[in-house]
């Protein structure tokens, strides 16, 4: 153990993406199980490989960039993704506008018949139907 601890001294070892990259691989090695074409099971090893590469890699700054880039990524991912469970769960009692002056979305209560909304960010008034 005390050979590898060595062997790893000034590598970078395990972060976020390669983590990403090895369920990756492990998902389309299961994806790929049930496509009968010859050799195409080897693009699921492509992703373990690059996850590998990362880990033994000498280089931290580039590959903190990448980890850093792909979390920015994930991030508007999981947001997005938040969001639209977030509004599929409140379509039933809310519903949810775009101000026409800034954009903004505004959530207002389903049921009222016409309302006036006013948008908090910019002030503009408008009559819609809920």
């Amino acid at each position: 153990m005390n050979g590898f601890r060595k062997f790893m001294m000034g590598r970078y070892g395990g972060d976020q993406f390669g983590m990403f990259l090895v369920i990756l691989s492990i998902i389309l090695c299961v994806i790929f199980l049930f496509i009968p074409v010859p050799y195409i099971s080897l693009l699921s090893w492509v992703p373990l490989v690059f996850a590998i590469y990362r880990m033994f890699s000498r280089q931290i700054g580039k590959r903190q960039e990448e980890n850093y880039a792909w979390l920015r990524k994930w991030g508007a991912v999981r947001t997005w993704w938040w969001n639209l469970k977030n509004r599929a769960k409140d379509s039933k009692t809310h519903r949810c506008y775009k101000c026409p002056g800034c954009g903004k979305k505004l959530r207002v209560p389903r049921g009222k018949g016409k309302i006036s909304i006013t948008c908090p960010q910019c002030g503009n008034k408008f009559i819609k139907k809920t």
